[in-house]
């Protein structure tokens, strides 16, 4: 199997932002290769450089070889860091099949790959499966085992981990290891150095600025090397959240305490259930996604979702944040917060009055974006509204962005992305944030920003409904939340104890 080789790697943007700079990076054949580096430090660059997936508007400097050669389409195979970006047919069988299809495999050949490609990547979803009902873990195995199925020579795979529970992620990182074997290489991009540092050959480490700050065997990466500390290294615990001045996020229009508790409820579900239906030419049998979800969020505590990949927790998140309604159940917000005609179920509100008092954080941040650049990204939703765009800018600063705030935000890192969403959804003062796995792609300080955010909405006063399946987080933010809301297999819904 071939050798990997990237010489003098320097990628700047066309507005002259340097992502990557004079990267030299090897990866031998049946070599196991973990990428790290703090948020922003130019990873997933790197990865797309290795494959041939540069965009065309940035410039490139350096030479990717595959045993002296340039590699031929199919040789490297490349996970890109958001599943979505992956996908390209409507059902899982359809999609993973795309690969071999385009490789010339006959029929028979091309399912028998689809078949071992899905077994792979723990992806057990069904063929028959539409992309679009998935959970994002379920998408992340997906687009995994749509990698598998071409049969590279060299696996990039950028954080394919990130959106799984504990328990999933080791059997994902297990089918992972065991598709690469003994020859296949093998790269892998994440933040977290505990997680596969027993399973890789070396650790790679990219400086805040993008060059090669670290680069050894995993024994010798013990403890964590100088200049590192920003990462999720073996025995190194949770940093403690950022304290946020008080007052930066109090909510523009809040609800009146409940009599007798001084606290405000913001939105009451009972028996809440959810059932997705196909129509058109092919319709499909309904899918029942939640049923009887009680929960109650209050001004002033923050609510953790929790559950494994697949149970549940971005539909029910969708329905808290009006983006979707209940097929059964009620969910009302209190009076105070009605909409038009005293309407107070979400779903019914106007877009305006949706953004007048939800704070949307989703899964795939970048479904938020509406500006150009990150500082009108941040100030859109207050402009809108007539409130003070200024706590956009401070929010910026907090979140370690303000130096990219004439950067278009679909040129962010991921990381960077999800904290711009987080920043967007709280810049206009929301009486509710709702926020799906916030703190995916972060580093150990940009994660302490996060958490200390999420923390400080709730102790001005928001009701925050946080879905996660990030256990650093939850303990984090246990003495300012209520008792999390646990999805069990995707339909039932028990409160954890």
């Amino acid at each position: 199997m071939p050798h990997l080789a990237l010489r003098g790697l320097t990628v700047t943007t066309a507005g002259g932002r340097t992502l990557v700079r004079d990267v030299d990076l090897d990866v031998a054949a049946g070599e196991r290769v973990l990428l790290a580096g703090p948020s922003g430090a130019g990873k997933s660059t790197v990865l797309r450089a290795l494959a041939g997936l540069l965009e065309e508007d940035v410039e490139a400097e350096g030479d990717v070889r595959l045993d002296g050669r340039p590699a031929v389409p199919g040789e490297v195979g490349l996970l890109v860091q958001d599943p979505l970006d992956a996908l390209v047919a409507p059902t899982a069988g359809r999609d993973t099949a795309f690969g071999p299809e385009n490789a010339g495999l006959d029929r028979p050949r091309t399912w028998r790959q689809v078949a071992r490609a899905h077994a792979a990547a723990r992806y057990t979803a069904g063929r028959d499966r539409e992309v679009r009902t998935l959970s994002g873990g379920e998408r992340q195995r997906l687009a995994l085992a749509g990698t598998l199925a071409a049969d590279p020579a060299v696996l990039l795979l950028d954080e394919p981990t990130s959106m799984l529970d504990a328990a999933t992620a080791a059997v994902v990182r297990s089918a992972v290891l065991d598709a690469a074997g003994d020859a296949r290489g093998l790269l892998v991009v994440d933040h977290d150095v505990a997680g596969w540092a027993p399973h890789v050959d070396r650790v790679v480490v990219l400086g805040a600025h993008g060059g090669v700050v670290h680069d050894a065997p995993v024994r010798q990466s013990r403890p964590a090397p100088a200049g590192t500390g920003d990462l999720w290294w073996p025995g190194v615990p949770a940093p403690a959240p950022l304290e946020v001045p008080a007052g930066l996020l109090t909510p523009a229009l809040a609800p009146a305490p409940t009599p007798g508790t001084g606290d405000g409820e913001v939105l009451r579900g009972r028996g809440l259930g959810l059932v997705r239906t196909r129509r058109g030419l092919r319709p499909r049998p309904p899918a029942t996604v939640l049923a009887g979800v009680d929960l109650t969020l209050t001004a002033g505590a923050l609510t953790p979702v929790t559950g494994g990949s697949g149970a549940g927790k971005s539909s029910l998140l969708s329905l808290l944040a009006g983006l979707a309604a209940p097929t059964s159940g009620t969910l009302l917000a209190a009076p105070a917060l009605a909409g038009r005609r005293g309407r107070r179920a979400p779903h019914t509100w106007t877009s305006r009055e949706l953004a007048a008092r939800v704070g949307w954080v989703p899964q795939f941040p970048e479904h938020t974006f509406v500006a150009a650049t990150v500082r009108a990204e941040v100030a859109v939703t207050a402009s809108v509204l007539g409130r003070d765009p200024g706590r956009g800018e401070e929010l910026l600063e907090v979140l370690g962005l303000a130096a990219h705030a004439d950067a278009n935000p679909f040129r962010l890192s991921g990381g960077e992305q999800r904290r711009l969403a987080l920043a967007g959804a709280l810049a206009a003062g929301p009486a509710l944030v709702v926020a799906d796995e916030p703190t995916v792609g972060q580093d150990r300080s940009t994660w302490a920003v996060v958490a200390g955010l999420l923390a400080a909405a709730a102790r001005d006063g928001a009701a925050v409904a946080v879905g996660t399946h990030d256990a650093r987080l939850l303990d984090a933010l246990r003495h300012h939340g209520t008792t999390p809301v646990h999805l069990s297999g995707g339909v039932r819904a028990q409160v954890a104890a």
